[in-house]
């Protein structure tokens, strides 16, 4: 495990705190009391209130369509979830922002500059490939037409109560990494909230918003959220308008206990391989596809 030196305490930077450096402060931006809507894996909406009852007979007042969301409950059992743990924590935990803790898995991007280059990437570990075995099995056997999942990055992210964890509303990067995010939920539940930003930062929020009003008309725009419960062992998959135009983030008063997620991405379409001549940025993402898929990393 890492040991924390007295002159670095926590990772964060900026306008980033934790309860390590800015404990007085942490909980200011989370007093703002949105409408909560809750997202039904049985029936892929945002509803005012969950039922309970199977998926042939429940119903719900109020809500919208949320697509783009897929939770599978006990994606892993208890056994492989202690596998799991053991060996994440037997690798050195890296201070983070807002009071994380990571384990990087793939290239060094600096996405601001757009760069990116192997550096010390050996492969995914070797602890998570029936992970990814299991996924694509699950697509297979779906209706769905997606693609294998074929990934290129792992970020294991640790979420503690006492160091005021978190991760604010943000988009993913679009530039290198591609449409589905995948995350194995680890140890902790918690929930992952989704929110439409009050200015158009990205195309299509204002359509989003729209098509929402269709559904709940007595919404108005930054006034409301979706919540997405991950229980422990679960695993979810975000992709599409939830991933591009909706903003997600890990609220501190949802981390009540530890917490791993175990994130997943792959390449965009910009870094995928293409038959016949390959632009740099494919053939960069083939070697990374190359590196990744032997699990070589003990």
């Amino acid at each position: 495990m890492m040991i924390l030196s007295p002159e670095r305490k926590c990772g964060c930077k900026g306008i980033r705190s934790c309860a390590i450096c800015d404990n007085d402060n942490i909980h200011k931006d989370e007093g703002r009391q949105l409408f909560e809507f809750t997202f039904c894996p049985l029936c892929d909406m945002a509803v005012v209130e969950r039922s309970t009852m199977s998926k042939e007979f429940h119903v719900h007042q109020g809500g919208f369509p949320f697509l783009d969301i897929e939770v599978i409950p006990n994606f892993i059992n208890e056994n492989e979830e202690v596998m799991l743990v053991e060996e994440i924590d037997k690798q050195t935990w890296v201070l983070s922002q807002s009071g994380r803790r990571k384990q990087d898995y793939g290239p060094k991007v600096n996405f601001k500059r757009q760069k990116v280059h192997i550096g010390g990437f050996y492969g995914l570990p070797a602890y998570s490939r029936f992970l990814i075995t299991r996924y694509n099995d699950l697509i297979k056997e779906s209706t769905s037409l997606h693609p294998e999942f074929i990934p290129v990055e792992l970020c294991n992210l640790e979420y503690k109560s006492d160091r005021g964890a978190c991760i604010v509303p943000h988009y993913d990067d679009s530039w290198l990494w591609g449409d589905r995010l995948v995350t194995v939920n680890l140890s902790g539940a918690t929930y992952l909230t989704f929110t439409l930003p009050t200015t158009d930062v990205v195309d299509g929020i204002n359509q989003e918003f729209q098509r929402v009003q269709s559904y709940v008309p007595n919404v108005s725009r930054g006034s409301f959220c979706v919540r997405v419960l991950l229980d422990r062992r679960s695993l979810v998959v975000v992709s599409g308008p939830a991933r591009y135009i909706w903003q997600h983030e890990i609220r501190r008063t949802d981390i009540t206990t530890r917490r791993i997620a175990m994130t997943f991405r792959e390449l965009s379409s910009t870094f995928s391989p293409a038959s016949g001549n390959m632009t740099d940025e494919q053939r960069f993402g083939q070697k990374l596809l190359e590196i990744a898929s032997t699990y070589a990393h003990m």
